[in-house]
Formats: structure tokens, sequence, C-alpha cells
């Protein structure tokens, strides 16, 4: 499978600025794995039997679901694609079910960019695109967002 912006190209037309969602979606699941290695560590130490099965029983389960956020965030940056081309802005999110959006650089009235103050630090955030007739598009955690909007707005 390759990527959606080289399936949709115009003869001519050369991307100018990839990016992507930002890793930040991985932190439920890191939270979740530090979680579980607590909980096996704990198991190692405990005495009592009820404290052991507790611990073993516990990690199991948080296991299970840190396993599930980290398949869920990495399906989630594999299947979303943001591009900047010399003649439009692409942005795609998921795979059977998708979302596609598209606008012209000449039809963008403005280019905003938010960001938390994590955000600033792991340099991730929230951009919102304004086009002419085109409406207001915001694509949601990406990393690099002022990279992205040098992209767009430097012609």
């Amino acid at each position: 499978m390759g990527r959606y912006v080289d399936q949709i190209l115009q003869p001519g037309e050369t991307v100018l600025y990839s990016t992507n969602a930002h890793w930040i979606f991985y932190l439920p699941a890191i939270i979740a794995w530090i979680v579980v290695l607590a909980l096996l560590i704990a198991w190692r130490s405990a005495t009592a039997d009820w404290l052991v099965l507790l611990s073993l029983v516990t990690a199991a389960v948080v296991a299970l679901v840190a396993l599930y956020w980290t398949f869920r965030a990495w399906f989630h940056r594999f299947t979303t694609e943001t591009d900047v081309t010399d003649r439009r802005v692409v942005h795609k999110t998921g795979f059977i079910r998708r979302r596609t959006f598209e606008i012209a650089l000449d039809k963008i009235e403005s280019v905003d960019v938010n960001q938390s103050i994590l955000g600033r630090i792991f340099n991730y955030g929230d951009v919102t695109i304004m086009g002419v007739g085109e409406g207001r598009e915001t694509i949601r955690t990406i990393a690099s967002p002022l990279a992205f909007r040098s992209a767009i707005t430097a012609r």
C-alpha cells in the first residue's frame, strides 16, 4: 500500500512537505506499559500469596489494555498523512473509512497554529486552515506544526 498523496499527484506536481500525527498518541500506552513494569516489580518483591496473584492478574489486564492502546496509536499514525504540494494541502485519515480534504494553496486565507505547553515542549499542535470559499479545516495533533505552516505560507 503506497502513500495516498503519491496516488493523487497531478502531472508535474511535487510534494514539498510531509508530516504525520505526532508520537504523543503513544503516551497512554507508554504510561500503561510503565504501570505493567511497576506491577511486575511488585510481583517479584511480594511475599504474600494473594499479593503475588493480585499483581500478576492486574499486570496482565493492564498489559492487554496497553497492547490495545499501542496498536490503536500505531494504526492512527500509519493511516494519517498530511502533505503540502506545490499546488495544494492534502490531509487523509482512516483506512477503510477514509476522510480526506484538499485545499488549493491559492485558496488559503490563513493558517493558525494552536499549541499547548506540552505541545510547545514536544513540538506538536493543531493547525487550522481557513480557505476562501472552502471553509475551515483543523488538523489535530500533528508533528512540527510551525514547519507545516511555513511550508504552506512560504510561496
